[in-house]
């Protein structure tokens, strides 16, 4: 069965990713980009909607109906932030969007991009962890037919991607490195992507996803 996905931050380094791998996937009927700003990406598969303000969608609800899956890789820095304002632009944000994302497609799969470490007892010492946590905890209790939460730890980028971190030109060379070291704590960007893909076409009974379960989702 072919499926309709939704991707937010297809202009950032790992929506793109998820996106290029979303155009080749067969399993792929239709992509609705929900963006800030417009990504440029022009496809047959491809519609996209850009909406500056996503604490508030409301007014464009109507067009998110219809969609088996959303893959939500839109998310910010905490570095230099304060914890009320992180917690604005990754729990209120992401809460808010996917609150309308239930209601208007209960039968739809929710991916979201957490992170390693990510505190799943909202109490530690790290603040985005913290927050990462909260936020994975009350996505499962909306009602989506399913939520999954990967935790990519370090990401190669997509070759030819558009979006990378400049920071990448500098350190992409430590992979296999960092892969024969730390095989359970880095992928590429390519693995995690297919992994949420095949989340949804594929299946899997875990709902928190480490590196070393996103390494074997991506090989389904």
């Amino acid at each position: 069965m072919k499926i309709k996905v939704i991707i937010t931050g297809a202009t950032g380094m790992v929506g793109e990713g998820v996106l290029l791998e979303c155009l080749e996937d067969p399993d792929i009927e239709s992509i609705l980009l929900l963006n800030r700003k417009a990504s440029g990406f022009q496809h047959p598969k491809i519609k996209e909607i850009v909406h500056t303000n996503f604490l508030d969608i409301s007014s464009i609800a109507n067009e998110l109906k219809g969609y088996d899956a959303c893959f939500f890789c839109l998310g910010v820095s905490s570095v230099g932030m304060k914890e009320e304002e992180y917690f604005k632009l990754t729990h209120t944000l992401t809460m808010h969007v996917a609150e309308i994302l239930a209601k208007q497609n209960p039968k739809m799969s929710f991916c979201y991009i957490s992170g390693a470490h990510t505190d799943s007892t909202e109490k530690g010492r790290t603040m985005w962890a913290r927050v990462k946590g909260k936020v994975e905890n009350d996505l499962q209790k909306l009602p989506f037919a399913r939520v999954y939460n990967f935790r990519p730890g370090y990401m190669q980028p997509s070759k030819g991607a558009k979006n990378t971190l400049s920071a990448y030109k500098y350190i992409s060379w430590t992979y296999p490195v960092l892969k024969r070291l730390f095989p359970d704590s880095v992928s590429t960007l390519q693995e995690l992507a297919l992994a949420m893909i095949h989340s949804v076409t594929k299946g899997t009974d875990k709902r928190i996803l480490e590196v070393r379960d996103i390494l074997e989702l991506a090989k389904k």
